[in-house]
């Protein structure tokens, strides 16, 4: 499930330069839908494509959306309110009472 990117709060953007000066990084990130991945490795640049989506970019040439980061080195990152809303989705459940 594609979703629209959603521009992030500039804090962020000096976390992902922080990161770039770091040998090894480890981003955890909706890939799709709700669909969880990491990329692990050096962060060599920060890209905009032309429709307007920016991504981090590892040595290893993969690629990570950055309004789909949930964390980046133990840092919550842009989607991390997503991800704590859907870790906390059973909670929601109608379960029977007494």
């Amino acid at each position: 499930m594609k979703t629209d990117f959603n521009p992030v709060y500039p804090i962020y953007y000096e976390i992902f330069a922080d990161e770039q000066e770091k040998a090894f990084s480890k981003v955890f990130y909706f890939r799709n839908g709700t669909e969880i991945e990491d990329a692990k490795g050096k962060i060599t640049e920060l890209v905009t494509k032309e429709n307007k989506e920016e991504y981090l970019v590892f040595s290893s040439g993969e690629e990570v959306r950055i309004d789909r980061i949930i964390s980046i080195n133990g840092i919550p990152g842009p989607a991390y309110d997503e991800y704590d809303a859907f870790s906390l989705a059973c909670l929601d459940c109608n379960v029977p009472g007494d």
